[in-house]
């Protein structure tokens, strides 16, 4: 069953978070990701927006993002994720 990683995201360091984005996007494709969308708030329709964009990338599996996000691979890139941005990131499995 197919799975959701979805990051709500504010930059902090430009150049930081698009070396991050390159770098976790090669990764996560290593590991069946694909992703879905990328884009910044247009207009805020309810609620508090408490971030300024937002990714959306589906895996195989939750087992697939949980593989990508413990890999040893993924550990030295958690340390450009915060200092390019504050991330808030939740994988989710799709009812199918």
């Amino acid at each position: 069953m197919s799975a959701l990683m979805i990051a709500r995201i504010t930059v902090k360091d430009p150049a930081a978070f698009q070396e991050y984005l390159q770098k976790s996007k090669q990764l996560a494709g290593s590991h069946g990701a694909e992703l879905l969308f990328r884009g910044r708030v247009g207009r805020p329709l309810n609620g508090e927006q408490d971030h300024e964009m937002t990714v959306i990338a589906r895996f195989p599996s939750l087992q697939k993002i949980e593989e990508w996000y413990d890999s040893d691979d993924y550990q030295p890139l958690k340390a450009l994720r915060d200092a390019g941005s504050e991330m808030h990131m939740t994988a989710y499995e799709v009812q199918e």
